[in-house]
């Protein structure tokens, strides 16, 4: 179970700051405010939410200082939980709501043997890229 709950504030905080640079934040930062802010004024967490997200749209590329922002989140929603465990679905439902999916997935499987060939890949992302060494030659 601590397992599950260590991946739950690693993905919850990775989420929510890349979420902080999109046009969903305003609803996001209401929403996770009222999770993280239990027992506090929303509004003040909600700024301080804010904050954060400021810090991480001004890092323009310094990813130390993501990383410690991203840290900072990670650092709140582990209190969160440890102080609410029935916490964790509603931040799960959150997660879930507000991360993009991938709705078409294509696969192909491209098979080239022997020589030099030259070409253009087009893709999102590539996953994996496997080399095979020619086969020897027969009848020797």
């Amino acid at each position: 179970m601590e397992a599950e709950i260590a991946q739950l504030v690693t993905t919850g905080a990775t989420t929510v700051v890349g979420l902080m640079a999109t046009e969903a934040w305003t609803q996001v930062r209401s929403r996770l405010a009222g999770l993280l802010g239990r027992g506090r004024d929303t509004a003040e967490v909600s700024a301080e939410l804010e904050e954060i997200r400021v810090e991480v749209v001004r890092a323009d590329g310094d990813e130390e200082l993501v990383g410690d922002q991203a840290a900072e989140l990670r650092n709140r929603i582990r209190r969160l939980l440890r102080q609410d465990p029935q916490a964790g679905g509603e931040l799960r439902a959150l997660l879930e709501e507000f991360t993009p999916r991938t709705t078409n997935v294509t696969v192909y499987n491209q098979t080239i043997s022997g020589g030099t060939h030259y070409g253009v890949i087009q893709a999102g992302r590539i996953d994996h890229v496997h080399q095979t060494p020619p086969a020897a030659p027969s009848g020797s």
